[in-house]
C-alpha cells in the first residue's frame, strides 16, 4: 500500500457536491416513478399487477444487490464503481424513457436497481474515506444526510410537475442530465484511496446467498402488502429469506475472504446505526405513504400540490442534517444526538395521530417540520457511524449495510404499516354505514392507527441509539478520534 498522504484532497468539497448530486438521483428515482406510474400505465396499457412490478423490479434489484455492489466497489475501487454505476443508471433510464411496452420498462427499472446498488455504497464510502477530519466529516455527512432524507420529498414534487406538465417519460429521462453531471465530477475531482490487501476474487457462494436472501426478503414484504400475510407465497418467501440469510452468515464466518466480514456487523456502534436507521425508515416510509393517501384521497390534492405539501418536511430534514446535526456533533456523542433526533421525530409523528378528515394543513405542516428536524439531525451521525472504524478495504460493504438497512426498513415498514392501516380501516367501516364522510373518517382512523406504530418504531430507534451506540464525541480540533493511517486519503486519479 502506498504511504498515506497527510494532505486531504484539495477539491474534496467539489467532489462532495458531485457525489451528492449523483446520490440524489437514486433517492429521486423511486419517488418520481411512484407519481408517474398511473400515467405510464395508461400510456403503455398494462395491468395493475404490471404496475406493482414496475416498483418491485427496482426494489428487488437494488435491495438484493447492495451488499454485492458494496464489495465490488471495494475490489474495483470506489471511484470506478461510482462512475460505472452512473453510466449504467443513465443508460437504464434512457431505455425506460423510450420504453414502448411493459417488458422494456421492467428491464429498465431492474437495470436502474442493479447500477444503483453499485453507485449508492460507493458514494457513501467515498465521502467516508475523503473526510477524516472530524469537523469536516460532520459537515460532509450533514450535507449527504440532507440530500438522502430530502430526496424523496423532492421526488414527489418533481414527479408531479413532470407528469402533469410534460409526460411520464421524463420521470426516467430526468436522470440522464443528473448522471452526466455526476460522471464529469467523478472523472475530474473525485479521488479514491488504494486499499491494502485487495481481494482478487469474489466470494461467489456468499454473493449468491446474500442476493437471494435479500431478494426473497424484499419480495416477501412486497407480496405481504399486496396478497396478505397469510398468502402461501408470502410465507414461503419470508421463510426462504430467513434460511438464506442465516446460511449466508454461517458461510461468511467460515471463509477467509468473505463478501461481508462479520466484524462489520458485530461492532456495536455500526450495528446500532444500521438497526436504528432501519427502524426509523420503517416509520418514515409509512409517513410518506399515508400522508400521500391522506392528501390525495381525503383532501383531494393534485399530485403537484401533494408534492408542494411535503416541502416543509424536506426543508426541515435538510436543516436538521446540515445545521443542527453538524453543529451539535462536536458537543454531543453520536448516540445521544441520534437518540434525541429520533425522539423529536416521534413527537412529530405523534401529532399526525390528531389529523382528522377536516383538519387544516397547518397541523400537518407543524408535524412535518418537527419530524423532519428530528430525522435530519439523527441521520447525520447515523450515516457517519455506518463506516465507523472500518478499514478502507471494507468501506464499500460497510456503506452498503446502511443502504440495506434503509431498503429492508422501507420494505418492512410499507408492508407492515399498510396492513395495519387497512385492517383498522376495515374494522371501522364494519360498524358504520358507508358514505363519503364515513369512508374518509375510516381512512384517517386507519392512518392514525399506523402512526401509533410508526411512533413506536422511532422510540425503539431512540432506545437502541442511546444504549448501543457508545462512540465518544468527535474531537473537532484534530483529526477524527481513532482514525488510523489507513483512514487518510491518498489521491488516485
Amino acid at each position: 500500500m502506498a504511504a498515506p498522504s497527510p494532505h486531504p484532497n484539495p477539491r474534496r468539497w467539489a467532489a462532495l457536491a458531485f457525489i451528492s448530486i449523483a446520490q440524489l438521483m437514486v433517492f429521486l428515482d423511486s419517488a418520481i416513478m411512484n407519481i408517474a406510474l398511473p400515467s405510464a400505465q395508461q400510456a403503455l396499457h398494462f395491468s395493475d399487477g404490471g404496475r406493482q412490478w414496475v416498483i418491485t423490479a427496482y426494489g428487488l434489484a437494488f435491495g438484493g444487490l447492495l451488499i454485492l455492489g458494496g464489495r465490488l466497489g471495494d475490489l474495483l475501487g470506489r471511484k470506478r464503481a461510482f462512475t460505472i454505476g452512473l453510466i449504467g443508471f443513465a443508460l437504464a433510464s434512457a431505455l425506460g424513457g423510450a420504453a414502448g411496452n411493459l417488458g422494456t420498462l421492467l428491464i429498465a427499472r431492474a437495470g436502474q436497481g442493479v447500477f444503483g446498488a453499485l453507485l449508492a455504497p460507493a458514494a457513501l464510502a467515498l465521502i467516508s474515506l475523503t473526510f477524516t477530519d472530524a469537523r469536516e466529516r460532520a459537515k460532509a455527512f450533514g450535507i449527504y444526510g440532507a440530500i438522502a432524507t430530502a430526496g424523496g420529498v423532492l421526488g414527489l414534487l418533481l414527479g408531479g410537475l413532470l407528469t402533469e406538465y410534460l409526460n411520464w417519460r421524463w420521470s426516467m429521462l430526468v436522470n440522464i442530465p443528473i448522471a452526466v453531471v455526476g460522471i464529469i465530477g467523478a472523472i475530474t475531482v473525485v479521488q479514491d484511496i488504494p486499499t491494502e490487501g485487495k481481494r482478487v476474487r469474489i466470494d461467489i457462494p456468499g454473493a449468491i446467498l446474500a442476493t437471494l436472501g435479500l431478494v426473497a426478503l424484499v419480495f416477501g414484504f412486497s407480496e405481504a402488502e399486496s396478497r396478505g400475510w397469510s398468502s402461501g407465497l408470502t410465507i414461503t418467501l419470508l421463510v426462504a429469506a430467513v434460511v438464506l440469510i442465516l446460511a449466508f452468515l454461517i458461510a461468511e464466518k467460515k471463509i477467509t475472504s468473505p463478501l461481508l466480514p462479520l466484524h462489520v456487523l458485530t461492532e456495536r456502534n455500526r450495528a446500532g446505526a444500521y438497526l436504528s436507521v432501519g427502524l426509523a425508515v420503517m416509520s418514515m416510509f409509512g409517513m410518506f405513504l399515508f400522508l400521500s393517501y391522506y392528501l390525495q384521497l381525503v383532501k383531494g390534492y393534485s399530485p403537484v400540490l401533494t408534492g408542494v405539501a411535503f416541502v416543509p418536511l424536506g426543508a426541515a430534514q435538510a436543516f436538521g442534517s446540515m445545521v443542527i446535526g453538524t453543529r451539535l456533533s462536536g458537543r454531543l456523542r453520536p448516540g445521544l444526538l441520534m437518540g434525541a433526533g429520533y425522539l423529536v421525530s416521534a413527537i412529530g409523528v405523534l401529532l399526525l395521530v390528531l389529523l382528522q378528515a377536516d383538519s387544516s394543513y397547518g397541523l400537518l405542516a407543524v408535524a412535518e417540520i418537527i419530524t423532519g428536524l428530528g430525522i435530519g439531525t439523527a441521520f447525520m451521525p447515523a450515516m457517519s457511524l455506518g463506516t465507523h472504524g472500518v478499514e478502507p478495504q471494507d468501506a464499500g460493504v460497510a456503506s452498503a449495510m446502511v443502504g440495506t438497512a434503509q431498503q429492508v426498513g422501507g420494505s418492512v415498514g410499507t408492508a407492515l404499516l399498510n396492513t395495519i392501516a387497512a385492517s383498522s380501516t376495515t374494522a371501522y367501516l364494519a360498524t358504520r354505514e358507508h358514505g363519503r364522510a364515513v369512508t374518509d373518517a375510516a381512512l384517517v382512523h386507519g392512518f392514525g392507527t399506523a402512526y401509533w406504530w410508526a411512533f413506536g418504531f422511532l422510540l425503539l430507534a431512540a432506545l437502541i441509539s442511546l444504549v448501543a451506540v457508545n462512540a465518544p464525541r468527535p474531537d473537532h480540533s484534530t483529526a477524527s478520534a481513532g482514525a488510523t493511517a489507513a483512514d487518510k486519503p491518498v489521491p488516485v486519479h
